[in-house]
């Protein structure tokens, strides 16, 4: 069986629209090549390595086998902790702001 290059691009473009994030910023953000992106976001069946499905599936946020998985038509559940995790980042971070403000103010 071969892999669903049409998977992948759907999962790219989906992603790219849900983040606000141009093919420009991926392509700086993975170190992919804006000609590799293209191709990818229009389905072209092309070998892809390993090295470059996980920049970009990391660059996206996503764990770095998430592309392979998708080109492989694996199921690829969401983390259900991410959303936990990124709001006790987020709290941690409110306090931190709130410690710095406090402490420039004295």
């Amino acid at each position: 069986m071969g892999k669903d290059w049409n998977a992948v691009a759907e999962a790219i473009n989906t992603r790219l629209a849900e983040l606000g994030m141009t093919q420009a910023e991926l392509a700086s953000k993975s170190r992919v090549s804006p000609a590799t992106l293209r191709q990818m976001q229009h389905g072209v069946a092309k070998r892809r390595t390993p090295h470059t499905l996980a920049a970009i599936s990391e660059a996206l946020g996503w764990p770095s086998r998430h592309l392979e998985q998708v080109s492989e038509g694996e199921s690829v559940a969401p983390d259900p902790d991410r959303v936990a995790r990124l709001e006790n980042a987020l709290a941690d971070l409110e306090q931190r702001v709130r410690r710095i403000e406090d402490a420039s103010a004295s």
